[in-house]
């Protein structure tokens, strides 16, 4: 029984302590953990856990994920694909000879389901905003917008935005108020529930992908 509890307690082990030079905290409250990945071309990461994630990748990548039961896939993706996992333990290498860099969304604690949304963006500004994946514990947007180009008065859940270019927006609040944002590509931001009506005030094109709780 020792050795079995000892083997458990080996594989599931944070990823950060075990390879800090290649993954990093960009933030964590009640909800979320949000890592950066940077992997170097072959780099490898060693047995670790997390619990259910998005990940937005920003590199076409080919990876190995080996499981604790010996199992292994192969596995290929674009640059900018989001994907969702549930919690789990593996190893990682990158098999491409470029490296690899990603944001991915630990889910700390499940809400109590899809939240009330009156002002939903899919529905009320579908030109900017596209669901590329939605379960029970979370809804991904993508979100583009071209040079000064606006949308309309919506509303989010809880939410982490991952932004896939550098971008800088003007947020006009219910109350008539605006706050100013500068973004830089490969970060991510908390925000809570809440209205607002995004404008794009730069002069170039402006992608994010929001994370949404439920």
């Amino acid at each position: 029984m020792a050795v079995a509890l000892t083997a458990v307690t080996a594989v599931a082990q944070d990823v950060v302590p075990l390879a800090p030079d290649q993954v990093k905290v960009l933030f964590e409250n009640d909800r979320v953990r949000v890592l950066h990945f940077n992997e170097p071309a072959h780099g490898k990461l060693p047995m670790h856990s997390h619990p259910a994630y998005v990940t937005v990748g920003f590199t076409a990548d080919h990876s190995k994920y080996t499981f604790p039961d010996g199992k292994a896939t192969d596995e290929r993706s674009k640059a900018d694909d989001v994907t969702y996992s549930k919690g789990l333990t593996h190893a990682y290498e990158n098999l491409s000879g470029t490296k690899s860099e990603s944001v991915m969304v630990e889910l700390k604690k499940p809400g109590a389901g899809a939240p009330k949304i009156t002002q939903d963006p899919v529905k009320v500004d579908p030109k900017h905003y596209k669901v590329v994946l939605n379960n029970d514990q979370f809804r991904v947007l993508r979100v583009k917008y071209g040079p000064h180009e606006k949308s309309v008065m919506h509303e989010h859940p809880a939410s982490v935005a991952v932004f896939i270019t550098d971008g800088h927006a003007k947020f006009t609040l219910p109350d008539g108020t605006s706050q100013d944002s500068n973004s830089k590509a490969h970060d991510a931001t908390w925000a809570d529930a809440g209205k607002h009506l995004p404008e794009n005030v730069g002069d170039k094109p402006f992608e994010v992908i929001v994370v949404e709780l439920k």
